[in-house]
């Protein structure tokens, strides 16, 4: 039952993946093209959006670390390694990838609210919020399991001495 249910979290995690992989080959292309031709023109809003395209590719390098972690995690369960030190090293770097792509979204938040109040559709800005918030919450929720990992991994190892 385990690996079934771990091989469906590994299809998942490549589910998540996939339409992330195909945004920045096939739709952020065309909009780079479009925002160098509007920056060749000597518009300002050109700029912008090749900030926050620039942004977002190096943005997908954490995101697609993150999901590497944690088929290695799904793997570390499936090898009955999850109450191991390499399970707690795989939730610190999915914490720190996290943090590393919700700060990414922050910081061209500004840039959003710029281009969304210019093409007035304040839905951009949510869709940025909800990603910032979004890879803010699992950074704290891997924290939080790194954390009960760790002690867990303790007392079996206290356990272990005193028998």
């Amino acid at each position: 039952m385990k690996q079934v249910s771990t091989l469906f979290l590994k299809i998942i995690i490549i589910i998540i993946g996939i339409p992330v992989l195909a945004l920045c080959l096939f739709v952020l292309p065309q909009i780079v093209n479009e925002a160098v031709g509007q920056a060749a023109n000597g518009a300002a809003l050109g700029y912008i959006v090749l900030g926050i395209l620039i942004v977002m590719y190096i943005a997908a390098i954490p995101f697609y670390l993150a999901l590497y972690q944690t088929l290695k995690l799904l793997s570390y369960i499936e090898k009955n390694q999850a109450f191991s030190q390499a399970s707690v090293i795989a939730l610190k770097k999915i914490k720190n990838y996290a943090k590393i792509l919700s700060g990414l979204y922050i910081v061209i938040l500004p840039l959003v609210s710029i281009v969304a109040e210019w093409d007035d559709a304040p839905g951009l800005l949510l869709i940025g919020m909800v990603i910032s918030g979004a890879s803010f919450v699992i950074a704290v929720f891997a924290s939080v399991l790194q954390r009960l990992l760790q002690q867990a991994i303790d007392i079996k190892e206290e356990n272990d001495l005193t028998v």
